[in-house]
């Protein structure tokens, strides 16, 4: 399966749907879910230094016999090791660890007060040296990205967030659109709640497909990056296969209104 790119400001481009690697440790499951991922198509995978399994992805990666100009691998520098010295320092074990030179993406993982603009600077150095293709940030709020103005040489291109049918964040999003940062979206899944919502079920059974199926195609006909995380085969494989229906306006205008503002994840709101 060819899954669609979306284009990025800096001329590159990203998977619009990418594994999530979040809580993924062991090794064994790692790798099953790696594997079942490519077969099915998968070539985008999302990973982070405070995911601590950036080493299991480089693993998996060389064993797949596939070339690394093949893949789209994205890491994130972690809250710990902001600051430009430790941003630096940090990216050059993550690129030991992924068993490559470059990422096509990097992130700084939450806007840390007073250490965010050092870390991006250093972010701007790892592009400008070839190590990172593409740079951006996760977890920014628009306060936090209209700051960026003011000091970064090189604007993100992805702002990466918690969004699904219960999180919207249509404020955000607009911004986003409007400033030429694609919108990549975590726990669109909602980590499992909300599958026994009736709207979501009456719109999937529509469609003859299932609730994730659904909460997963929102964000695709809105233009957004998709990153379901799961370990299990046959969800893994649900989660992609997501491009042989579409949602009409009814259909859009029900899922508008399941909008709740309701985060799982840690909040970036009240960050100064």
């Amino acid at each position: 399966m060819k899954i669609p790119s979306l284009p990025l400001a800096d001329k590159h481009k990203i998977p619009q749907v990418g594994l999530g690697l979040w809580q993924v440790k062991d090794s064994d499951e790692f790798k099953t879910s790696f594997d079942t991922a490519i077969a099915a198509g998968y070539r985008h995978f999302d990973s982070a230094q405070a995911y601590a399994n950036e080493q299991l992805l480089g693993e998996a990666w060389q064993a797949s016999g596939l070339k690394r100009s093949e893949l789209f691998i994205t890491t994130k520098i972690a809250v710990q090791h902001f600051g430009y010295h430790l941003a630096k320092s940090s990216f050059e074990e993550s690129l030991q660890k992924l068993q490559t030179d470059y990422v096509d993406l990097i992130l700084l993982h939450f806007p840390v007060t007073l250490l965010r603009k050092k870390s991006w600077q250093a972010l701007e150095e790892f592009q400008a040296a070839g190590q990172a293709k593409s740079i951006g940030v996760s977890n920014y709020t628009i306060r936090h990205l209209e700051e960026m103005k003011e000091y970064a040489k090189v604007v993100p291109v992805i702002n990466q967030v918690e969004l699904h049918v219960f999180l919207q964040q249509p404020e955000l999003v607009k911004y986003c659109k409007d400033n030429g940062i694609v919108v990549e979206a975590y726990s669109p899944l909602v980590r499992g709640k909300g599958m026994d919502n009736k709207t979501l079920l009456a719109i999937a059974k529509k469609h003859g497909k299932s609730v994730a199926q659904v909460m997963l195609r929102l964000w695709i006909e809105r233009g957004i990056v998709v990153l379901p995380k799961s370990v299990t085969p046959s969800r893994i494989k649900e989660n992609i296969d997501i491009f042989d229906f579409q949602l009409d306006a009814d259909d859009m205008a029900k899922l508008t209104a399941l909008d709740q503002d309701e985060r799982t994840n840690w909040s970036p709101v009240h960050v100064p």
